[in-house]
């Protein structure tokens, strides 16, 4: 039995390893960075986690949502390794606790968010620790062809080379090939490195059912009933688009006696987390749940899920059935959805595109060659009315473009309250380092309790006293007070500095703003995709491993409504009022009225009525309180184009 064989059995106890497993572990364990492309729930987190108890150093995982933190997080500790998390929820005094466990070399495996690694002051840390390897989490967020595409991912190669980190561990469930080739190609994997198992599942039972929208709720507790009345009744996700269908369908079905809690975004944390618990213990057997539900939540004995309204993607479909069955025993996939949904999910998908006035706006911002661009991105989105998340997408553009480069980001506000007298602190010091403290409460001005540091002002202290107060060494110093518990930090307001490489043209902003539509258009053809992938003859199964690649599934697989037959066709939505015959103008007046007497009724271009109309937010229609003006969502069942293109005439 080799090394990696007993600390499988020894720690984690098992007897053997499962598909793909092996040869990823053994590739990372030689030094080589590798990729897992496994399906949900097939053990993919193993192949880090067993890997870092044979590497010299510490190992980085970088993953999109706290919820897969925290779970993976439990698993460590009932295993006891040593691994811990810095996110938003901790204290201080909790983070500097994990930081001190980092740095002592004490704590194997440290799991953060890709946002922590831009904060100026985890980069300071994490620059002085040693790392074996980099994992990914949730890799395929790395490619823009992916169905998650997350802008901050990219930067993740930079930030490998730049912390020195010598090898990297790609983690995904779900990939095309063409992703996959995107992933491998950002880290620079070996092909054969690259272990994909497949997607086939023998025990999902996948059923495409699609019944008109009003006879849905119906259907559904016909389908749950039997399922929950049983000897051994079923846990059950039921997955929708809205979060206002999640509380209305879970009191439908209770008020047919069947017992189910919605699960969705708006609700505040601690419901979120009493329900989750609730259902995990199996107390509550049915959540009905938009896709905020389900990362990281490790069932194995989910019986149902059901696809209640359309999902997003052909991946987002596969990444939420494979949370049925994950101890191998049989689970029902059901797809009851019909077509009446896909105005909104095409609408989502508008509402991300900006307008090309609103890059000019951004671009307009950008100093002269050589400078450095600094910004806070909520300011920027605001300015430009553009959202955060294609803002960023913005800015990689702009970067791949060679018109930007990232030089750092920091907080743009400092502030601290000394837990000892000032001048019991500058006399722990002696010489240099004792004038350096006294330039910092000099340049750090106090109102009440707390001191603002002025950088400005500490920098021209330092020049005329042949200090170095470059910021790097300041942060360093407020954090080592911070830890010694001699002050109180805190900062906020992250800024990004880029350095501006050359100027954009009119061209460039043609350019960016055809990217947008490109890819806009590529969502929409990805939804009718799937819409294809449902309605398709033969076998769900093998057309569904087709999408991924997966040459090894079975051609008839004997367990979906292919199989036994039954062709789907996707219910159209009642057809809806011709806009021919609706008063543009009275809709859209509340609107253009708020815009006015906020001084910009030049803003009311056809784009923002629409995103109005539509039910779709900016973060001008944010700003001016649009969702409580008359109008909003008044066409919210209609495509975007469509209002778009009868408001322009």
């Amino acid at each position: 039995m080799n090394a990696i064989d007993q600390t499988l059995a020894r720690v984690f106890g098992y007897a053997d390893f499962r598909p793909g497993q092996r040869p990823v572990i053994e590739a990372v364990v030689d030094g080589r960075s590798a990729a897992a492309i496994f399906p949900t729930g097939s053990g993919k987190s193993l192949c880090y986690q067993l890997s870092a108890l044979h590497l010299p150093h510490l190992t980085l995982v970088v993953s999109p949502l706290l919820a897969l933190m925290q779970d993976q997080l439990a698993f460590l500790k009932r295993h006891g390794i040593a691994a811990a998390s810095l996110d938003s929820s901790q204290s201080k005094d909790e983070a500097r606790a994990v930081m001190d466990g980092v740095a002592r070399g004490e704590i194997r495996i440290l799991m953060v968010s890709v946002e922590r690694l831009k904060n100026e002051r985890f980069r300071a840390f994490i620059r002085r620790v040693p790392i074996s390897l980099l994992v990914v989490d949730e890799a395929h967020c790395i490619s823009e062809w992916g169905h998650n595409f997350r802008p901050d991912y990219l930067t993740l190669p930079t930030t490998r080379h730049e912390l020195g980190i010598p090898q990297t561990l790609l983690l995904t469930a779900t990939a095309t090939p063409r992703v996959i080739e995107d992933m491998r190609r950002h880290f620079a994997i070996a092909a054969e490195d690259v272990i994909a198992t497949g997607f086939y599942r023998p025990n999902l039972d996948l059923q495409v059912a699609p019944v008109p929208a009003d006879e849905r709720p119906r259907r559904l507790v016909d389908w749950l009933r039997p399922r929950l009345e049983g000897p051994s009744p079923g846990a059950t996700v039921v997955y929708v688009t809205l979060q206002q269908t999640a509380e209305r369908l879970a009191a439908y079905l209770g008020a047919a006696g069947l017992p189910a809690a919605a699960y969705h975004a708006g609700l505040d944390a601690e419901t979120r987390a009493s329900r989750q618990d609730d259902f995990m213990a199996g107390r509550t057997p049915v959540i009905v749940a938009t896709i905020a539900f389900g990362m990281g939540i490790d069932k194995s004995d989910i019986r149902g899920v059901v696809h209640f309204d359309l999902p997003k993607s052909v991946e987002n479909y596969s990444q939420e059935i494979g949370r049925a069955g994950r101890d191998g025993a049989p689970a029902e996939c059901l797809m009851l959805a019909g077509r009446d949904h896909l105005s909104v999910l095409e609408n989502f998908t508008y509402g991300d595109t900006p307008e090309r006035a609103a890059i000019a706006r951004v671009t307009a911002t950008l100093p002269a060659p050589g400078e450095d661009w600094a910004f806070t991105l909520n300011t920027l989105s605001r300015d430009s009315d553009i959202r955060p998340l294609p803002l960023k997408t913005l800015l990689v553009r702009l970067e791949l473009e060679g018109t930007i480069r990232p030089r750092f980001s920091y907080f743009a506000e400092y502030r601290f309250r000394l837990e000892e007298p000032a001048e019991t602190l500058v006399a722990r010091f002696q010489g240099e380092r004792r004038a350096f403290v006294e330039a910092i409460l000099e340049a750090s001005p106090r109102a009440r309790t707390w001191h603002r540091l002025d950088l400005e002002a500490l920098g021209r202290l330092g020049a005329e006293r042949g200090l170095d107060t470059s910021r790097q060494r300041v942060i360093t110093a407020l954090d080592y007070f911070a830890d010694k518990g001699l002050i109180t930090l805190e900062s906020k307001q992250m800024t990004e500095v880029f350095e501006v490489l050359r100027p954009v043209d009119d061209a460039l902003v043609e350019a960016l703003h055809r990217a947008f539509v490109d890819k806009e258009r590529a969502e929409i053809e990805r939804l009718h995709a799937m819409l294809a992938l449902f309605e398709g003859e033969g076998c769900l199964t093998r057309r569904l491993a087709d999408w991924f690649g997966d040459a090894a599934a079975p051609a008839h697989c004997g367990h979906c409504s292919g199989c036994r037959g039954q062709v789907a066709s996707l219910p159209l939505p009642p057809e809806p009022a011709p806009l021919a015959s609706m008063d543009a103008t009275t809709l859209i007046a509340p609107l253009r009225e708020r815009l006015a007497s906020g001084g910009e009724a030049e803003a009311a271009t056809p784009t923002l009525l629409a995103r109005f109309l539509c039910g779709l937010t900016s973060p001008r229609l944010t700003r001016h309180k649009a969702r409580q003006l008359d109008g909003f969502a008044a066409l919210e069942a209609y495509p975007f184009g469509e209002v778009r293109d009868w408001l322009s005439r």
